[in-house]
């Protein structure tokens, strides 16, 4: 064969073999982008990594490269760093985090970054989701300083740096419960969440895993997806459940459902269940009767609750059947899925109503869970400041106003999704209980228990007269807030209390016994968050009897006046705290004199001096109907003004010019 017609043989060879790994690039990216577009982010994920293997790109061609460089190669540069970020948002959009910020760091690395403006927020999202707080709070700060627009991503990057920061102080912060992921077989294979009590030693829950049958029929035919979710039931207690099975309630073909809620008579299971048409899927909330060990075909709830056309979700009914609550995207709310809530009556949903502004926000919330002992409503949400993604918070209230929401923090929140709060005690719900979170792994949410650690605060109750601890003595525990008794114990011999207690709490502590002024202290628990108890003040309280005088010592008067000197306003400010705390006791102050003087002049003297000290009270807010005013004058010495000898007595004088109270009658509250 001729030199120049090997020459051009291999020429054509190479061209071939060009173009074909050229077409094998362009078949690599382009399918990628259909999975991309079809939102299989998986399966968008395998091609570009593919695709990004066939690509020779020096490292000077990407950061920094030369305007020379970068006319050479601008088709080919633009296509990598189109699949490194469409990488990026494959990893992401399936929360393969780790990932997804490999990625997206190299894509805020490009020189131009007009391509895609917002790869720097979701590299600051992929850092926040794996914990690294610090490095996210620098990106998104970097991001706001770069991006002028004013939308959702703007608004969110704020949201997003304000969490950064909270999160950074909830470090230092002392847990208040303890968190462990669920052994046994509830967490084998796929999602698992939504955990609900169904009976004693029975957790109810929520698994996209598939069945025997599933896989039987996934292998003959690749169109059944075997991942459906469904309710599955395990028995066990605390934080060990296995024997995992499907719960026998009728299923629909083609139909996911789960994220359950029973009655408190356990009789009745209200559930989700999913659906897809014209590739749009949409929820609907349904109800199941028990039927032996088994239950009958679920009914979809009527149109108090169900919206056709939006989605219903996550009911949740309270411990006292009263109300059903749950998620949803209807018409009339605050942004995505807002929390509602319908009175029940006979089972029957009455009209929803939106827990409003307070809860809701414009981002997501869901699974609602009330606490009936507590009063407060234990949510998830990403519209507030957090640790990132669904964080639990709580609010205080009563179906007819909530207060402000409260993140509960660590253990219970963490970087990633935490959502589906259960009690494991219907009667003390926040002591225990489990929830779902994809904290340890790539793609699905998990169960785990939670146990609550004990916030103790204490104290000692003496007897003011002779220090001794004062058996039988009652101390309650109320919140100042929500105006609610949280506890109430009766002394042994030892006269010590001890509650279990929240942090960041303002508490009233009411000590009393029969024939003792009652005694109130108040107690801020701010504290609790770094250390586990606290030690009150001691507090003593005094006996009395019914119309029997007790001085008020250091009571004085401008000299041959009415008008109270400023050091004994400090007095009887002490009675102002008796009365406020004793609400029930009716009282004489009463003034004396001695024997000098006119009788009726002291007479009138003494009355003038004790209704000075009425008036005072009733400045303070102690209504007049709860005081008499009453002077004595010289009438009830208790020394003798004069000595046996006939001489002055100064110091008996002294005792005489006293001002007293009395408790004159006990009155019945409410009355």
């Amino acid at each position: 064969m001729k030199k120049n017609v090997r020459y051009w043989l291999v020429i054509a060879l190479l061209w071939t073999v060009s173009t074909a790994r050229a077409q094998y690039v362009y078949d690599y990216k382009r399918t990628g982008d259909i999975y991309f577009e079809a939102k299989d982010y998986y399966s968008a994920a395998q091609y570009y990594n593919r695709a990004l293997g066939t690509f020779k790109i020096k490292p000077e061609q990407i950061l920094p490269y030369t305007v020379e460089l970068r006319g050479k190669e601008s088709g080919k540069l633009k296509d990598y760093e189109t699949v490194i970020y469409k990488l990026a948002e494959s990893y992401r959009h399936y929360y393969d985090y780790g990932n997804a910020e490999k990625y997206y760091e190299q894509a805020v690395g490009f020189n131009n970054n007009t391509l895609f403006p917002l790869a720097r927020f979701w590299y600051g999202v992929c850092l926040r989701a794996n914990g690294k707080y610090t490095t996210a709070l620098e990106q998104f700060t970097k991001f706001k300083q770069e991006y002028n627009k004013t939308d959702d991503i703007s608004a969110r990057a704020t949201l997003e740096i304000a969490s950064c920061e909270f999160a950074v102080s909830e470090a230092s912060r002392m847990p208040g419960y303890t968190i462990s992921k669920l052994s046994g077989d509830v967490n084998a294979g796929g999602a698992n969440y939504a955990p609900a009590v169904l009976a004693k030693n029975t957790l109810l829950y929520t698994s996209s895993r598939p069945d025997s049958s599933d896989l039987e029929k996934e292998k003959k035919s690749k169109k059944v997806n075997p991942y459906i979710n469904n309710l599955f039931v395990a028995t066990g207690e605390g934080s060990n459940f296995s024997n995992s099975r499907p719960v026998t309630i009728p299923e629909a073909s083609g139909i996911d459902q789960g994220v359950a809620t029973v009655s408190p008579d356990g009789n009745t299971i209200y559930l989700t269940r999913w659906t897809t048409k014209n590739g749009i899927k949409a929820a609907a909330i349904y109800s199941s009767k028990r039927k032996g060990n088994d239950w009958e075909d679920p009914k979809v709830l009527g149109v108090n609750v169900n919206v056709d056309g939006y989605s219903s979700m996550q009911p949740f009914v309270t411990s006292d059947g009263k109300y059903l609550l749950f998620a949803s995207n209807r018409p009339g709310g605050m942004g995505k899925n807002d929390l509602w809530y319908c009175a029940l009556e006979n089972g029957v949903a009455g009209p929803a109503k939106n827990f409003g502004t307070n809860i809701n926000t414009r981002d997501e919330e869901q699974a609602p869970f009330y606490d009936g002992e507590k009063k407060a409503l234990i949510f998830s949400t990403d519209g507030r400041v957090g640790l990132g993604g669904l964080d639990f918070f709580i609010s205080d209230g009563d179906f007819s106003s909530w207060g402000s929401p409260k993140n509960l923090g660590l253990p219970l929140n963490s970087p990633k999704d935490d959502v589906y709060f259960t009690a494991a005690d219907s009667e003390h719900p926040m002591a225990g209980g489990y929830i779902s979170s994809d904290r340890e792994s790539v793609c699905c949410l998990e169960v785990f228990t939670i146990k609550k650690i004990s916030k103790i605060i204490s104290g000692l109750v003496l007897d003011c007269d002779g220090d001794l601890p004062l058996t039988g003595a009652k101390v309650t525990l109320l919140d100042t807030i929500v105006q609610r008794v949280i506890g109430q114990v009766t002394l042994d011999e030892t006269g010590r209390y001890r509650f279990e207690a929240e942090p960041l709490k303002h508490y009233k502590i009411m000590a009393e016994k029969e024939n003792y002024f009652s005694k109130a202290i108040y107690v801020n628990t701010d504290d609790l968050t770094k250390v586990d108890s606290m030690v009150n003040p001691t507090i003593c309280l005094k006996r009395y009897e019914i119309g029997k005088p007790i001085i008020l010592k250091d009571i004085y008067y401008d000299f041959d006046k009415a008008t109270l000197r400023p050091q004994s306003l400090i007095v009887l400010d002490t009675v102002v705290s008796i009365m406020q705390d004793n609400p029930n006791i009716i009282i004489e102050m009463s003034a004396h004199t001695d024997s000098k003087g006119k009788d009726e002049y002291n007479m009138k003297l003494s009355q003038k001096r004790a209704q000075s000290c009425v008036d005072y009270l009733i400045s303070k807010g102690i209504s007049s109907e709860r005081m008499i005013a009453k002077g004595y004058g010289e009438t009830r010495p208790i020394a003798p003004n004069t000595l046996p000898n006939g001489k002055d007595n100064p110091e008996g004088r002294q005792l005489n010019r006293r001002t007293e109270f009395k408790v004159l009658r006990v009155t019945q509250l409410n009355q």
